[in-house]
């Protein structure tokens, strides 16, 4: 198994006892869990800040490919009391079953689409995630796509590279119209920035108005389409978003719409925006997150009316710090008996 350190655990710095996992611990009380909780890392992008977790006195086992993550389940099941995940890593039911002493599971950022919720409420295991702690960070990098979009950058780019010196019109973000779809953190900081920024006016829809928001709310997504330049998903993945943008919203967008996703590309069918960008019934395309990662469509590496990065809106330094830090109260939260900072809603269970 490919993990840090001694197999299983989390090598500490120089100067600390490495400490070993116990065969079989007897149950921990919550003063106790707060110092011995093992906690198993299958996220891959913040390993730079998990010392914190150590430092409040976790064990860590980390197994961030899907090799690992199965040897780590079979070889250190009976020691795991916490998971910290990702939306698109999520836990299965399966897993869960397999993790005799889980108590709660932890999700890096707002998304937890492949967590299973209802085997954690089954089994009365906690599920938290980071809403909100990445927002500056994807809403930045929503930004950095709108404008390479509209302005033609990377073609620009290109261009210059190899000797060329073309003089495109390319349109000004300026009073250009935005939607957004979801107006959580995320949708906010986008829409904010927009609004401050660009002198775009602003509207959104959700599933319910949002009174305490100055921007103009769309009952439906096809009508706030149709009343937009560009159109910003920002919601979460899931069954209940899931393509959410089909043809009849693309159509509504139209050929001068631009499409922007930083958020998950389940909400998009697939199929048709690349249809719609093919036979240029929208404008253009700046997408962050893909249905197979890390494998993209060749069908849209070759158009030259979209920009494509490898799901990273939501990584910087502050964005990872502050994450690793919201997953280190709510496990301190959890195993002293406190309640915890974002706690997820739960299915009742059955």
């Amino acid at each position: 198994m490919a993990i840090q350190g001694r197999p299983g655990l989390r090598r500490h710095r120089p100067g600390r006892q490495h400490l070993s996992i116990a065969p079989t611990p007897a149950p921990l009380t919550h003063e106790e869990s707060a110092m011995r909780a093992t906690v198993l890392v299958l996220v891959e992008n913040v390993n730079a800040y998990l010392p914190h977790l150590e430092d409040l006195g976790f064990r860590l086992i980390l197994a961030p490919t899907p090799q690992t993550r199965a040897q780590a389940i079979r070889d250190h099941a009976g020691q795991i009391d916490a998971v910290l995940t990702r939306g698109p890593l999520g836990l299965s039911a399966a897993e869960i079953a397999a993790l005799p002493r889980l108590q709660i599971i932890c999700v890096i950022g707002a998304g937890y689409e492949q967590v299973d919720l209802q085997a954690a409420s089954n089994r009365g295991i906690a599920v938290t995630n980071g809403a909100g702690v990445n927002a500056s960070s994807v809403a930045d990098h929503a930004l950095a796509l709108l404008l390479a979009l509209v302005r033609g950058i990377p073609q620009s780019d290109a261009a210059v590279r190899q000797g060329d010196w073309p003089k495109v019109l390319r349109p000004s973000l300026a009073g250009m119209r935005l939607g957004v779809l979801g107006l959580g953190a995320v949708g906010q900081a986008i829409a904010r920035r927009c609004a401050l920024g660009f002198d775009m006016p602003v509207s959104y829809h959700s599933r319910q108005p949002r009174p305490d928001q100055p921007y103009r709310f769309c009952p439906t997504l096809v009508e706030l389409a149709r009343d937009s330049d560009v159109l910003v998903i920002a919601t979460p993945g899931g069954a209940d978003t899931r393509h959410l943008v089909d043809q009849p919203v693309l159509e509504a967008l139209g050929p001068e719409g631009f499409l922007v996703n930083i958020a998950r590309a389940s909400v998009v069918d697939t199929n048709a925006l690349l249809q719609a960008l093919q036979q240029r019934r929208i404008a253009g395309a700046a997408l962050d997150v893909f249905d197979d990662e890390p494998q993209v469509p060749d069908a849209l590496k070759v158009l030259d009316n979209v920009v494509l990065t490898p799901h990273v809106a939501g990584l910087s330094p502050q964005a990872s710090r502050d994450t690793v830090a919201m997953v280190g109260q709510n496990l301190l939260a959890h195993f002293e008996g406190r309640p915890l900072l974002t706690p997820l809603a739960l299915p009742a269970p059955n």
